[in-house]
């Protein structure tokens, strides 16, 4: 391990994070909130920290290797749970558990939230900071970085082969790594002003559109608002945020291409975002159907309206409402925990298993089923025209174990720490699969479980987001042997 130049990164990441409080101390003096020196104080903070962690090994450039990477990635993410807990530390006076559980939360673009009330009574400039954590958690703020990192020495493919997901996560849009990080940004960056405009001009303050542009792109779901997005019960702001929730739950990779090419037929050609759209769209009917058919709602246009918005946003693991599905009659709520682990697209910024690893675990029972018909048949699974190589196959199904134990056995520490069955499932798929929302007495806030329970969430998140393998790798003993 490379120690001296990964504590020099650390050291140049907080540095660079630090400058994320900067736009929150401008959001305090113009509402005049009285927060700005609160932000003030976390900047200095992390920026002391960073230069105290950089300055002395400013001189260690050595490359580094793939086991770096993975540590540094996860490390770094638990790190930021802490930096970004500062002002709700200092400024509402939050215990650690509560502050770094908010924190991890919106960094891995969760949505869960401790506040069991009062969202919209938070300063302006608090409300801020919780929005960009969705938005700088979007699209990894490691990639971020590593857009920078070239030109300060710091060599980048292995954060970024550690930070993206999927299953062409070692493929490169452009060919230096700070040109294909650069590119990503781009596109998410005009994807969320984008959405912003939209929402502004759909009726909502600007104040509140930036934030939830942040959160809709990002597929984060904090709002600065206790209701969500019942909080303006529009039709058209709910349109235009399934629209966004979707495009931030599809492949960043295919965003870059279309934009790139000016065409949609990449969106249109790609088999994982079609078969992400027509779970979308077949599941949305069937909610919508269910709904109608209950009598839930009045009519059959509101409950097609609250049962797309729902399925996008829990498909998309966002996490907005504009109704608690968890009191849905029938199987609703367990439909809609089920698309919440089958999540958005690979290289998104949604989380669960992730479209194309369903495909390919679907393709591979059906291949085994053929098998068993056909003993001497030589069976190929192909993803679209393509191949996928046994090697693949093998790490999308080592993570599916690896992703339902994981939920398994967090169920289990769940209970142990005090929860019924149900909400304890309810916490950990609403944790690791960056849903926010759950069942039981975490359907809709935090804020009644005890500090094991926000731990063991924190953990989950952290899991979810770093692709399992990531986390899980350093738990391994043959990954610290020489």
């Amino acid at each position: 391990m490379h120690w001296r130049a990964i504590i020099r990164l650390f050291g140049i990441l907080l540095v660079l994070y630090s400058l994320n409080f900067l736009p929150s101390i401008g959001v305090a003096y113009y509402y005049g909130d009285g927060q700005e020196g609160i932000f003030y104080i976390s900047f200095l903070l992390t920026l002391t920290a960073g230069a105290l962690l950089w300055l002395p090994n400013w001189h260690a450039h050595q490359e580094l290797s793939v086991r770096d990477g993975f540590l540094v990635v996860t490390l770094f993410w638990a790190l930021l749970g802490v930096v970004g807990a500062l002002p709700f530390m200092i400024g509402l006076h939050w215990s650690l558990t509560d502050a770094v559980f908010e924190s991890i939360s919106g960094f891995t673009t969760t949505g869960a939230t401790v506040i069991a009330s009062g969202i919209d009574q938070l300063p302006p400039s608090i409300q801020y900071h919780r929005q960009q954590l969705n938005f700088l958690g979007g699209m990894g703020i490691v990639v971020l970085a590593v857009a920078v990192l070239p030109m300060l020495g710091v060599g980048g493919m292995q954060l970024y082969r550690a930070e993206t997901s999927g299953v062409t996560k070692n493929e490169k849009l452009t060919p230096r790594i700070a040109e294909t990080a650069r590119s990503l940004w781009l596109v998410y960056f005009a994807l969320t002003a984008a959405c912003a405009l939209a929402f502004w001009a759909a009726g909502m303050s600007l104040f509140d559109a930036i934030g939830h542009s942040y959160a809709a792109v990002g597929t984060g779901g904090f709002s600065t608002h206790d209701a969500s997005f019942g909080h303006w019960n529009s039709p058209l702001i709910d349109g235009i945020g399934i629209f966004f929730m979707l495009a931030g739950g599809a492949n960043f990779a295919v965003h870059f291409l279309v934009w790139q090419r000016r065409s949609l037929w990449p969106l249109l050609r790609d088999s994982e975002v079609r078969a992400f759209g027509l779970i979308f769209l077949v599941s949305s009917l069937f909610v919508a159907a269910t709904l109608a058919l209950t009598g839930t709602y009045d009519n059959g246009w509101q409950a097609l309206r609250h049962g797309a918005f729902q399925v996008a946003s829990i498909l998309t693991s966002t996490g907005f409402t504009t109704a608690v599905f968890a009191d849905w009659p029938l199987y609703l709520p367990l439909v809609l925990v089920t698309l919440s682990f089958i999540g958005g697209c690979a290289g998104s910024t949604a989380g669960g298993i992730k479209v194309v690893r369903i495909q390919l675990l679907g393709k591979l029972g059906l291949r085994q089923l053929f098998l068993l018909a056909h003993p001497q048949a030589i069976s190929h699974i192909k993803l679209g025209r393509r191949t996928v190589s046994d090697q693949i196959m093998f790490s999308v199904w080592g993570f599916y174990v690896l992703y339902i134990s994981s939920t398994l056995l967090l169920t289990i520490a769940m209970m142990g720490a005090g929860l019924d069955f149900v909400s304890a499932f309810g916490a950990v798929q609403a944790t690791i699969n960056l849903c926010g929302p759950g069942l039981g007495k975490v359907a809709v806030t935090y804020a009644e479980v005890n500090d094991t329970v926000k731990w063991l969430g924190s953990f989950a998140m952290l899991l979810g987001r770093l692709e399992i393998f990531t986390l899980l790798i350093l738990f391994l003993p043959a990954y610290w042997r020489h």
